[in-house]
């Protein structure tokens, strides 16, 4: 049964993380995921020298609101500052989970963090933090509930502004003379991988969610032009990541995480590898053709 929620939390973040990284790698902006998923690090520990409480409440607020203000000064740095994108995410990032490293050491009798268990996350001890009712009654894993209240959110979120954003994903000059606010979906999208990454990394970690966020979404997009298969994609690539993963954990009797992050490495290779074999057999039935008229 342990194996069934570990599979089932994973599964239910890595889809929740692939789809709305497929509108991140369209847009180029890949790695925002990674800078949010570090740069929230001083809200986590500021949460907890203010709260003295390792509730999950005050975490997710000092979270999300270093992930908000991630987001606004990548912005802020690509639009005043004329820098790159990466090289806007590459200073925001390191900053801010430079200061939160310090604050940790220098709080570091009052802060009982696992710097660890942020960036690689506990996945295997997901079947042990129960939500057990005042009345008794077991509900199962809390990550598990966690994790499906993000996948509906992700859902409802795409499903509600899909047109806008798909919009504002392929032409943004188009968007804003059809009226469209295009700075507002940005921080909607941008708002709703900083939720998903603070959630997630309690129960994956740090590392997976920018695997997920990253590797599923960009393997769809070698093998599809079209958004709504390139999510239908990424969801099934996250899942089998997921799945593949613990299996593959289980039998080298390695770090669970790692293993995820591994298979979704190995389905892009995979991916990739029809896409070039695909390339190199339209090019070998051209020249057959070409010599067949010249003959």
């Amino acid at each position: 049964m342990e194996a069934f929620w570990i599979i089932l939390t994973g599964s239910l973040i890595a889809i929740s993380c692939s789809l709305l990284g497929a509108y991140l790698i369209l847009r180029k902006m890949a790695m925002v995921g990674d800078a949010i998923s570090h740069a929230v690090l001083p809200g986590i520990v500021l949460a907890y020298l203010f709260s003295a409480s390792r509730e999950a409440l005050p975490m997710l607020i000092g979270a999300a609101a270093l992930g908000v203000l991630t987001t606004v000064l990548i912005e802020l740095f690509y639009q005043k500052a004329k820098l790159q994108v990466d090289a806007s995410i590459g200073i925001t990032f390191t900053w801010l989970f430079a200061i939160g490293i310090i604050l940790i050491s220098v709080f570091a009798n009052q802060v009982d963090l696992d710097q660890d268990c942020v960036l690689y996350g506990e996945i295997a001890y997901v079947p042990l933090d129960l939500w057990i009712t005042d009345s008794g009654f077991n509900l199962g894993p809390r990550a598990v509930w966690i994790s499906a209240a993000l996948l509906v959110f992700v859902l409802l979120f795409i499903q509600r502004f899909y047109k806008a954003l798909f919009i504002t994903t392929f032409n943004e000059d188009f968007a804003k003379a059809l009226g469209i606010n295009v700075a507002f979906y940005h921080y909607a999208l941008m708002g709703s991988v900083s939720l998903s990454t603070v959630v997630s990394f309690e129960s994956v970690g740090a590392i997976l969610v920018v695997a997920f966020l990253v590797v599923p979404p960009a393997a769809a997009y070698l093998l599809t032009n079209d958004l709504k298969k390139m999510l239908l994609l990424s969801a099934v690539f996250a899942f089998l990541s997921a799945f593949g993963g613990y299996y593959l954990a289980a039998f080298i009797n390695g770090s669970i995480a790692g293993a995820m992050a591994s298979v979704a490495g190995i389905i892009f290779l995979l991916a990739w590898g029809v896409v070039y074999l695909n390339k190199q057999q339209n090019q070998l039935k051209r020249k057959y053709k070409s010599a067949s008229v010249v003959h």
